[in-house]
């Protein structure tokens, strides 16, 4: 049965909800709209103003959507969307990239919000550090928003539907634990706690899960039989019916074939019954049959025996029953998404906020970027005037849409040479070219510092000077830092949290809506001062302009004044040079000017805080190529407009900036030389780190060769006087045992005595005093090699050399060079000393030797006496000992070496050795010989 579900409210794609549920503000200044509330170009800047008879709550509806406007078409004008679609190539899951392609990116709506923001992105940024990118896996979730949506709605549900959601249930659990088991010890906890809780609270849907998987076999596609017990009993009777219905139906066919009346057995299925083929010339051999169809020729019938009618109609109700039963599992499947559709969205809102913070790192990674702070300012602006201090500090931060083009060109260059890129090392600067290059850097790294207590910065300087460029990164980086972005910037950026970032960029000139440039600037300027806070950021692009100077400059030296009071910050482009007078006034404004290289006639790019420039038009006309006779003309109408006091005060500033610069560069040659005496020694100390190195390692091989040597001539001398005490070992009488036992035991001392030093002769390293010249070993360096140059004062120190640096250190701090010929032998000495005291025992199997009884010769292990067990099978080790035992003289000793192993060769030989005729008797391993039995031979 059909289990029908009733119909919910259709919700919006879950990137869209993610974006709403940041964007509600706290208050009635918002921090970000989606695009779905973008305003009609009809209801842009110039929205109609509530009338004097609105009630409050409609004036607070005005303000809020007016601010909502405003808000949209700054992030338009600061490229905000660009910057986000850099950010989608980041994404990993298709709910991620559609948020980024659509800026819905969500933003801090306070500056706890943001900080949690920004410490996502740094867990993240461990995260790909040590796990590397991507740290996890994202490719199994998809985005079941849709999904779940269809079944709140009371839509069925496919089977392909169902087994992705339990894909994505399953991948996002995963996930969870995969983050869990990153946190997993003590210290790296709190490291990733801001990932950790954005999965803290959420519901996996286990149960639901494991429902589907009961259900539906989701490789194959199908239903399980298992998922409920009448359809199971339904398919077992339907194969049952089948099963026959096929048996007569071949059976039929068979007679049909011998008969005549077909080529070839045919049997076949027509309008959902089964049914066979036969010639229509033959029809007559099944009386009775019904004709489900005929062939496109004519020549053949598809006809349903009489006796198969009925389990023909079995087979179609056991069908229509499967089917029913199946819509009916399905059901109850999509009524159980549906009860879970809040738990669902929000498990899917905090996978999205996952993969946003991982996709925030890699693109940090992939800039180089840098984690900013949140400074504070002092809502009692007084106290703030004697405040040195800067409230906004970046340094050297570019533009992230101008860094992309760069990074990308140097990645083809890398990629042409056969190199590697390392956007997401950390380690190289990708954005500046070689020092060697004389072009400059691009993008143009700049400075942005502005103290406490400063609320309107006025920027002055020529056009193509990169006023509006450096305007637009400043707006850029505060909306980044509350999206919980790094900065391509370097040090510790540090910049205030702004609620509203408004700007007036561009010509706002209108043919629809009657408005001329001056006028698009003015309407969007008084819907921004009747919107803005103490909280909000505005940027005005040159303010003032498209007008008679002398009212541009009045109504924009009034705009600053009324904004100094009622924001948090204003940075306003302007040419009118007695704006830059307003700081003279009032500390609450600061200058900063576009350098412009008088030299090359060209701008640097360079802001120069506290200072104004110059717009040097009739510079850059003349660079432009305009004729030298228009420009000779221009300069005296200068000379007449300018008054001369005004002359001398720009000769002087120029005058202070030249020196100003040529203080900087001389502290900049001072340090560029010292930093390249530096490097000089640095290296000079390790090209002679390194030699010392080489010399040791060259030492040591020569010794090594030299101790080896040795060792083998030892050896050697050893083993020609243990051959010579075995060939005389055969013919001697047991009178002239110990003879032969003195005379090799005087041998192998003669030998000791050469290749071992004596105790006496070792020195003593509390009573050590280095001499002059001698090298000695450094204890503090790794046991490098020096020379002594002075030797001990009375305070026990010594001065030695290393490499080309002199160090006096304690004398117990350095230690003579060890002799090597001690290590040498000390290795051999104790096998050398057990073969003699071996070689010292004449015993017999009861002690003493009587009359009578076998005379057994001295207990000497050679060559000839021993058999070597190890490394055989049991059966063979067996067989080959009862061959050397069987081949034995009488009163023969015979060394078993079975080793120790498993023991299952020891056992066996032990028994063989316990029960053989000829075995006398036998000593066991013992402390001096493990691994070996000693057998006597009757």
């Amino acid at each position: 049965m059909f289990y029908s579900l009733s119909p919910l409210a259709h919700s919006p794609n879950r990137p869209m909800q993610l974006a709403n549920l940041f964007s509600l503000p706290k208050s009635p200044h918002l921090v970000l709209f989606p695009r779905a509330l973008k305003p009609s170009p009809s209801s842009s800047s110039s929205t109609a103003a509530p009338s004097l008879g609105d009630s409050p709550e409609s004036r607070a509806a005005h303000r809020l959507g007016l601010s909502q406007t405003l808000q949209t078409e700054t992030l338009e004008l600061l490229e905000w969307g660009s910057l986000c679609k850099q950010l989608s190539a980041f994404t990993s899951t298709s709910m991620g990239f559609s948020t980024a392609q659509s800026a819905s990116i969500p933003f801090g709506r306070s500056q706890e919000e943001s900080q949690n923001l920004l410490d996502q992105t740094a867990a993240a940024v461990e995260a790909v550090a040590v796990m590397g990118s991507p740290p996890f896996d994202f490719s199994a979730i998809e985005d079941v928003s849709r999904i779940v949506d269809a079944a709140a709605s009371g839509e069925l549900l496919t089977i392909k539907e169902l087994c992705a959601l339990r894909r994505t249930l399953m991948a996002a659990r995963a996930l969870s634990e995969k983050l869990k088991e990153l946190a997993s010890s003590e210290d790296c906890k709190e490291r990733y706690l801001p990932l950790l809780e954005l999965l803290q609270k959420c519901d996996f849907q286990v149960e639901l899960e494991q429902k589907i998987g009961f259900c539906i076999d989701c490789d194959l596609s199908i239903i399980l039989d298992r998922a409920s017990d009448d359809l199971e009993i339904i398919r077992s009777e339907r194969k049952r019916n089948m099963q026959n219905l096929e048996a007569l139906l071949k059976e039929v066919s068979s007679q049909i074939f011998r008969a005549g009346g077909i080529d070839s057995p045919l049997v076949t299925k027509r309008r959902s019954r089964m049914c066979v083929g036969i010639r229509a010339s033959h029809r007559n051999l099944l009386p009775g049959s019904v004709v489900l169809d005929v062939s496109s020729s004519g020549a053949t019938y598809f006809v349903e025996p009489r006796e198969m009618v009925e389990l023909n109609n079995m087979e179609v109700r056991l069908s229509s029953a499967e089917k029913a039963e199946e819509i009916a599992i399905l059901s109850l499947l999509t009524s159980e998404i549906a009860k879970s559709k809040i738990a669902i969205e929000y498990l899917l809102d905090k996978i999205l906020e996952v993969d946003l913070a991982f996709a925030r790192a890699a693109h940090a990674l992939w800039m180089n970027g840098v984690c900013p702070t949140f400074s504070e300012i002092s809502k009692d602006i007084d106290s703030c005037s004697t405040d040195d201090s800067i409230f906004l500090d970046i340094d050297k931060i570019q533009h992230p849409l101008l860094l992309e083009s760069s990074l990308r060109s140097l990645s083809d260059i890398s990629a042409s040479n056969g190199e590697d890129a390392v956007w997401s090392s950390g380690e190289t600067d990708l954005t500046t070219r070689s020092s060697s290059d004389s072009r400059i850097d691009f993008p143009v790294p700049v400075d942005i510092k502005i103290g406490y207590g400063t609320r309107v910065v006025v920027i002055s300087g020529p056009n193509t000077g990169g006023k509006t460029a450096s305007m637009k990164t400043l707006g850029l980086a505060s909306l980044m830092s509350k999206a919980g972005m790094f900065l391509p910037a370097k040090n510790h950026p540090k910049l205030p949290w702004f609620n509203l970032v408004l700007a007036d960029i561009g010509d706002h000139q209108s043919l629809e809506q009657n408005l001329s440039t001056f006028s698009g600037h003015i309407s969007r300027i008084c819907n921004i001062l009747d919107v803005t806070s103490e909280e909000s950021l505005v940027l005005m692009d040159e303010i003032g302009g498209g007008t008679d100077p002398s009212e541009g400059l009045a109504l924009s030296a009034s705009i600053l004044q009324y904004l100094k009071d009622r924001v948090k910050l204003a940075v306003v482009t302007t040419h009118y040079a007695d704006l830059s007078r307003l700081k003279e006034k009032d500390y609450r404004f600061e200058n900063a000017a576009m350098e412009f290289s008088l030299e090359t006639l060209r701008p640097t790019y360079q802001i120069l805080w506290g200072s104004s420039g110059d717009s040097n038009a009739l510079n850059i006309a003349k660079t432009i190529g305009f004729d030298q006779n228009v420009i000779e003309n221009a300069q005296k109408w200068m000379e007449k407009l300018v008054p001369e006091q005004q002359q001398k005060r720009k000769g002087l500033l120029y005058q202070s900036l030249m020196e100003e610069r040529d203080r900087l560069e001389s502290q900049a040659k001072r340090a560029a030389s010292l930093h390249s005496k530096v490097i000089e020694l640095y290296y000079e100390i390790q090209d002679e780190a390194e030699d010392l190195d080489r010399r040791e390692t060259a030492l040591m091989v020569k010794e090594t060769l030299q101790v080896q040597q040795e060792v083998k001539n030892a050896k050697s001398q050893m083993e020609t006087v243990l051959q010579e005490f075995e060939n005389q070992l055969r013919t001697a009488s047991p009178d002239q045992f110990n003879s032969l036992i003195k005379k090799s035991e005087s041998a192998i001392s003669s030998i000791l005595q050469v290749h071992c030093p004596s105790e006496a002769r070792e020195t003593d390293t509390n009573s050590y005093t280095p001499e002059v010249g001698e090298q000695v070993h450094l204890k503090g360096l790794g046991d490098k090699l020096a020379t002594v140059v002075e030797a001990p004062a009375d305070d026990e120190t010594v001065l030695v050399q290393y490499g080309k640096i002199n160090v006096r250190l304690k004398k117990s701090d350095v230690r003579a060079i060890p002799s090597r010929n001690k290590k040498a032998t000390a290795s051999s000495t104790p096998q050398l000393k057990q073969q003699l005291q071996q070689s010292r025992e004449f015993q017999s199997p009861s002690g003493n030797s009587k009359e009578g009884e076998v005379s057994y010769g001295p207990v000497v292990q050679t060559s000839k006496n021993t058999v070597d067990l190890r490394g055989m099978r049991v059966e063979e080790a067996s067989f080959y000992l009862d061959m050397e035992i069987s081949t034995r003289e009488s009163g023969s000793v015979l060394f078993v070496i079975h080793g120790m192993g498993t023991g299952a060769v020891k056992d066996r030989a032990l028994e063989m050795l316990r029960n053989h005729p000829r075995v006398v008797n036998y000593e066991q391993e013992s402390s001096m010989n493990y691994g070996c039995t000693i057998a006597y031979i009757n």
